[in-house]
């Protein structure tokens, strides 16, 4: 119990200072920095959503709450510069766009998943704990901040510069990393909706090419908003470059291809078609590298 309000405060620390860290000269709403405000905004809304959950130990709002968290921040972002009398910049109408294109698609795909599935087989130990629990839904409040902090930044600064080479290239990184998760869960939610399919994996479209295309989109399109921001950034701001990075290490290092290649190898381990594909399909970045 003491390790998880440890966490917690973690949690909330680590927020901070990447806020102050961030911060923009000038850019205050309420009399607070407006990076700082959306870290808040992330935290009230998760907790605000957690009280019923926690109450009813249920996780089936856990992702739709990262995804309203998202567009909260995202809205505070643009609110404040609209607030001060500043016109929105193109560069971070449409930076905000990428955000909530990519929350609102992915929110809504893990809430209809759920739904469908009763559960979430990660929480069934989780919740049994309320300590523990509610360290998991500050952890997304953190999560939600830390992956859009550079988007954010890119936001509350409003560059008025033309367009230029790095917009340019992020923006089709962007557009290519998302467009890349969009297939890759679509085809293997239809997939897996055929009744021939049932307890087999994925070796078809995108998944013939990485054993987890999906997250390959995901990292590729924060990247793509960690490039815009490169020319924009100086001296402590350069730390939100934390965000393609923070979820690089998420999917690859912590809840992410360990959880999923643990169950895969568990379940079809012992199949020679398994292991074929596993010895020939790379783990996660398409033609590059094995297992």
């Amino acid at each position: 119990m003491i390790k998880d309000f440890f966490a917690i405060a973690a949690c909330i620390l680590t927020a901070y200072f990447v806020a102050m860290a961030a911060k923009v000269e000038g850019a205050h709403l309420i009399g607070t920095p407006v990076i700082l405000l959306c870290a808040v905004v992330s935290y009230v809304v998760h907790w605000i959503i957690a009280a019923p959950s926690l109450i009813t130990s249920s996780e089936k709002y856990f992702d739709f709450t990262g995804m309203i968290a998202t567009l909260f921040v995202v809205a505070t972002a643009i609110f404040a510069l609209i607030s001060s009398g500043n016109e929105v910049s193109i560069q971070s109408a449409i930076v905000g766009i990428f955000v909530a294109a990519w929350t609102l698609r992915l929110g809504t795909f893990l809430y209809k998943r759920i739904v469908k599935s009763g559960e979430d087989k990660r929480f069934r130990e989780i919740k049994k704990s309320l300590p523990k629990f509610l360290m998991t839904w500050t952890l997304s409040a953190l999560w939600v901040f830390l992956t859009t902090v550079n988007a954010l930044t890119i936001i509350t600064l409003n560059p008025r510069e033309p367009i230029g080479f790095f917009f340019l290239l992020g923006a089709a990184l962007w557009i290519v990393g998302f467009s890349l998760e969009v297939i890759a869960d679509r085809q293997k939610k239809h997939f897996s909706e055929l009744s021939e399919n049932k307890d087999k994996f994925i070796t078809q479209g995108l998944w013939s090419i990485s054993r987890h295309p999906n997250y390959f989109g995901e990292i590729v399109l924060w990247t793509g908003i960690a490039i815009i921001s490169l020319p924009l950034l100086s001296g402590f701001q350069f730390v939100t470059l934390v965000s393609p990075v923070f979820v690089f290490l998420l999917l690859t290092k912590i809840s992410g291809l360990p959880f999923l290649e643990d169950k895969a190898e568990k379940k079809w381990g012992q199949e020679k078609s398994y292991v074929e594909y596993k010895n020939k399909t790379p783990v996660l970045v398409p033609f590059f590298g094995k297992k």
